[in-house]
């Protein structure tokens, strides 16, 4: 009885003891937020080649506001609003510099100055830069506000910080703001636009600092108006100067609203309502640490770890939320609405992510995916009654291609986000794929859709896009609803694919509306022929029969490989580029995965690094993160809307990835062993480059062998999914 009783005591106690240890472990300080923050470019001009679009500043997990400085415009300070990875200029909105001294010329637009920054800590949940006056800045953020602490030097005497409130990265049609006291200001400006497309979004905002300024002013153009306290205007903002003799630290809080000022004010009061900048710093790590733990990596170097961190935490950046405390949004139809009993999300880049994000965070995050699903949803029937591609606030801008959000929905519900309206979704879904005058808001779902379902064939990369949207609302109506009359149509208009093929090249190649043939180099949307060929991930095998066979097929991807850094028009592979994330893995499906094992971690070291210009391309929203994580852990989603994965090498000796209702141990990884020997699923041999996501979903155990010769026979007796 007591031996029985000690014995409990002894397993309780190492149970605490390894949830105290987890908990203890500081996953926010393993992330590097600087990764991607620059390109590769040579001088200022080409900034944005093979750059990240990243920003290194305060966020939480999808939370509202991101307290940054920016990819675009670096110098202006510190912003309130900016989207991860995002390839255009955005948001942007309240620019916040300190500056030495008092306020006498007008900062006009806030691009004039040069703070030097030099960063002190750059972490999930936190940022510290200190600039050449040696005022150092702290940043840090709830749901939907933020905090800031500068601290000025003992040797100034005055000190100011200023803030754009008629600013952001684009142009603005109309601001207002008013300074309420010597220690506030309130107001609300438009978002400008983003790539192109005018956004109908405002911000409203209150702020406020912890000690009353010695004299307060506005700016607007060349003009400084001191003792002002209204501006109405674009290209206007406001500055408080404080006496910081004896090094002032000065406190600042911010919230925010798309819905009106009063919500901003009760925003701030409920998330922000004190002068505790280590509370709201500490709950942010926290916050932080209780996501990036659902996968703990060890084995690794600490620069491979800090990027497999960096990665992650960039894939729970967006979708985020969009209501406010009180549950009111701005919907797609411009309205307030309120969201009773979830969130409401918004920052939707569908055609970047249903390919490697949606899957990470409905794996990891179902509750909060079920809500972004459910708020899709929302924004269609609000819209139009059709899907949108991409989002941004209230925002349809109609950006990129195809149909990605129905492949999207498809594919959060296959991998475990599954609380939503799953018949509303499939008659969205079918609205968009069957109407050719569908919309969302002023956006056509599917443009071309007339001459896509008469002839069964269009522009090429677009029709691609609708073809893996048509496969995934095939699994969708199947395993969703039990809809196999849906499933089989469906799957039918998926292989429209063939349409495009052109014997006599053995290319994917456009076609004019009366069949004939366009130039094989036309039609391709930011890639080229050679890199849309392989977008058929759900029937490889039919796009490899067809062109000759494993072995064609096989020399045909080693010389695409030849390269690993395309531009967009250029003939090889774009490791920074959407439509060629699967293609590493379709070695698979020929004779030789070992091929596949070595290539990935070519790229992984190749591609990627722990600099700030580490990345290859766009993060867009966390879907470049995405690919780095899966290809990390050995498993990647090749096919959208099939639950399961492509297996390459890991790169940890140990990975436990923490699921709703499992843990997933992967053992056996290496950053330097590239090829797979042999395989195991509990203790069972695994002679497969597939495996399903049902076998993982409730707990499984993967024992890795590698080494560094390939085997190359593991992995070509089971032939992995494809579907005709």
């Amino acid at each position: 009885m007591w031996t029985k009783k000690i014995m409990w005591l002894l397993v309780g106690g190492a149970i605490v003891s390894q949830q105290n240890a987890l908990a203890q472990e500081n996953y926010a300080q393993k992330v590097n937020t600087r990764i991607g923050i620059q390109g590769k470019g040579a001088n200022a001009n080409e900034a944005y080649l093979e750059a990240g679009y990243t920003f290194p500043g305060a966020m939480l997990p999808f939370g509202m506001v991101q307290f940054t400085p920016t990819f675009f415009h670096p110098n202006k300070g510190f912003v309130i609003n900016q989207m991860s990875g995002a390839g255009c200029e955005h948001m942007g909105n309240l620019p916040l510099l300190p500056l030495a001294g008092e306020v006498t010329v007008s900062p006009k637009d806030m691009l004039g100055f040069k703070p030097e920054f030099k960063v002190k800590n750059a972490y999930a949940g936190f940022y510290e830069a200190v600039d050449k006056d040696a005022i150092n800045s702290s940043l840090a953020v709830t749901m939907r506000t933020g905090a800031g602490q500068f601290n000025f030097p003992t040797n100034l005497n005055k000190g100011s910080i200023i803030i754009g409130t008629g600013l952001n990265a684009t142009t603005m049609k109309e601001a207002n703001v008013k300074i309420t006291s010597n220690s506030s200001f309130e107001g609300f400006a438009d978002g400008g636009s983003f790539c192109g497309t005018a956004v109908s979004y405002r911000i409203y905002f209150v702020a406020q600092f912890n000690t009353e300024a010695t004299s307060v002013g506005t700016w607007e153009g060349d003009k400084v108006k001191k003792g002002n306290k209204l501006e109405n205007k674009p290209g206007t903002g406001v500055y408080f100067t404080f006496d910081t003799k004896g090094g002032k630290s000065i406190k600042y809080k911010v919230g925010i609203s798309y819905v009106s000022l009063a919500n901003a004010k009760q925003n701030l009061k409920a998330e922000n309502p004190n002068w505790d900048f280590e509370k709201i710093k500490n709950n942010a790590v926290a916050a932080w640490n209780k996501q990036l733990s659902k996968i703990e990596v060890s084995g690794g170097s600490a620069d491979h770890t800090t990027q497999f961190y960096s990665h992650l935490y960039r894939t729970m950046a967006h979708p985020n939320v969009f209501n406010d405390v009180n549950g009111d949004y701005v919907g797609g139809d411009d309205k307030v609405h309120n969201a009773k009993g979830f969130n409401y999300y918004t920052a939707y880049s569908n055609w970047d992510t249903y390919r490697t994000q949606t899957q990470l965070i409905s794996m990891l995050a179902p509750k909060e995916t079920s809500d972004m699903m459910k708020s899709m949803l929302l924004f269609a029937e609000q819209s139009g009654g059709s899907f949108p591609r991409w989002v941004l606030n209230s925002t349809e801008t109609g950006i990129m291609q195809g149909d990605p959000t129905a492949a999207m929905v498809s594919v959060a519900y296959s991998f475990g986000a599954t609380d939503f309206d799953t018949k509303k979704a499939l008659q969205i879904m079918k609205k968009g794929a069957e109407d050719p005058t569908a919309k969302s808001q002023d956006q056509l779902t599917r443009p071309f859709l007339k001459q896509y379902l008469e002839k069964g064939y269009m522009n090429a990369s677009m029709m691609l896009e609708y073809t893996t949207a048509d496969f995934a609302i095939a699994t969708f109506a199947k395993k969703a609803l039990g809809d196999h009359q849906t499933y089989a149509e469906y799957l039918k208009r998926a292989q429209n694919w063939k349409n495009l093929y052109r014997p006599e090249t053995k290319w994917l190649n456009s076609r004019n509306e009366d069949g004939s043939w366009k130039k094989h180099d036309e039609d391709w949307r930011e890639a080229s022929y050679k890199n849309y060929f392989w977008m058929i991930p759900y029937n490889l095998k039919g796009l490899i029969d067809t062109i000759g066979g494993k072995e064609f097929a096989e020399k045909r991807l080693d010389e695409f490989f030849v390269r690993l850094d395309a531009s967009y028009h250029q003939e090889w592979f774009a490791a920074g580029n959407e439509p060629d994330f699967q293609v590493p893995w379709i070695y698979n499906w020929t004779n030789s995965p070992f091929k596949t094992q070595a290539l990935v971690k070519r790229i992984i070291k190749e591609q990627y690094s722990n600099k700030n210009n580490g990345l290859p391309g766009n993060d867009d929203l966390g879907a470049m993160g995405a690919w780095y994580v899966f290809a990390n852990m050995g498993l990647y989603p090749v096919i959208p809307g099939v639950a399961g994965f492509s297996v390459n090498s890991p790169s940890f000796s140990h990975i436990k990835l923490h699921l709703k209702n499992g843990t997933v141990e992967i053992n056996g990884g290496g950053e330097q062993l590239p090829y797979i020997q042999s395989l195991q699923m509990d203790g069972k041999p695994l002679n497969s480059t597939w495996i399903d996501w049902d076998q993982l979903k409730n707990g499984a155990k993967l024992n890795f062998k590698l080494a560094d010769q390939p085997n190359q026979t593991w992995g070509t007796t089971v032939a992995p999914p494809s579907f005709n």
